[in-house]
Parts: structure tokens; sequence; C-alpha cells
């Protein structure tokens, strides 16, 4: 495993333990050359996922680019680290066991949608923002209204 700190290629498995989902292997790593400590997770990939985006362009699925945009919904936002792993690695299970190679961006955002959902309101709106590309103020207020009454609901 490369290190992130000088680059170097091989790195020492300190410390192995499953995650609390039993989801993947979380593995505690010592470069040897730097001596710097990092953390990496090892999961089962069930099948190679392509995305088909809004353009009809496709590329492959990248895990890290929906764990980037989860956090970043979730910037300063009071959720550990360990539930947004934990949230990822639902959703990628959610696309895989799908049945099918190829999944559209707007699948990927609705799982998402739905989790943050379930994770932090404030995280949801700004997901929402962007993925339903929100241009005036009222489409905020319009979309916090609904969401209070499917509250309330």
């Amino acid at each position: 495993m490369r290190c992130p700190f000088c680059g170097h290629s091989d790195s020492q498995v300190k410390d192995s333990r499953p995650t609390e989902d039993n989801a993947s292997i979380r593995r505690r790593r010592q470069c040897e050359s730097c001596g710097g400590r990092f953390t990496t997770f090892e999961r089962v990939q069930l099948r190679e996922l392509t995305v088909i985006k809004s353009g009809g362009e496709k590329e492959p699925f990248d895990r890290d680019k929906l764990m980037r945009s989860m956090r970043i919904a979730l910037r300063k936002r009071p959720i550990d680290e360990e539930r947004v792993e934990k949230t990822v690695s639902a959703i990628v299970r959610q696309l895989e066991s799908m049945g099918e190679s190829e999944v559209s961006t707007k699948q990927i955002g609705e799982f998402v949608m739905e989790a943050l959902l379930a994770l932090d309101h404030v995280a949801y709106v700004r997901y929402a923002s962007v993925y339903r590309d929100f241009r005036e103020p009222d489409d905020f207020n319009q979309f916090i209204d609904n969401l209070r009454q499917d509250a309330k609901a």
C-alpha cells in the first residue's frame, strides 16, 4: 500500500480488525520509509459498476467520489466519520445488489438523498440544493416546506 505522506510503495500492517458492520476490514499501517501511520479499509467488491452520467457518458464507479460528496454535504455537522463510512458502504451495497453493472447518476443521487435524510437534515438540504439544482431562495423555501410536511405525516 502506497504511503499517503511520502509515496513509498511499502507499508507494514500494524493492526487489523473488522468494522462495526463487518462489511470491511480496517487496517492500521506504518510506512517503512517515513514511519507515517495511516488507516486503510479493505472491502468485498461484488461487481464492477459503471456510472452513466446525465449526458450519456460512462465512467467507472468511484467510491471515493461518493465519499467526498457525502463529506461535503456533512461538513461541520456532528456526524462521526464511522457513520459516514457505514452509510457510504450501505449505498455501495445497494448499488451492487441491484443486479445491474451500469447505474445512472440519478439512481446514485436518490440513494444519497435517502441516506442523508436519515442521517442529517441540514446535509440533506445542502446535497439537494446541488443535486436538484436550486437557483432561487424560493427553491430552498419550497424544499424545506415539503420536508416539514413530510416530517409531520
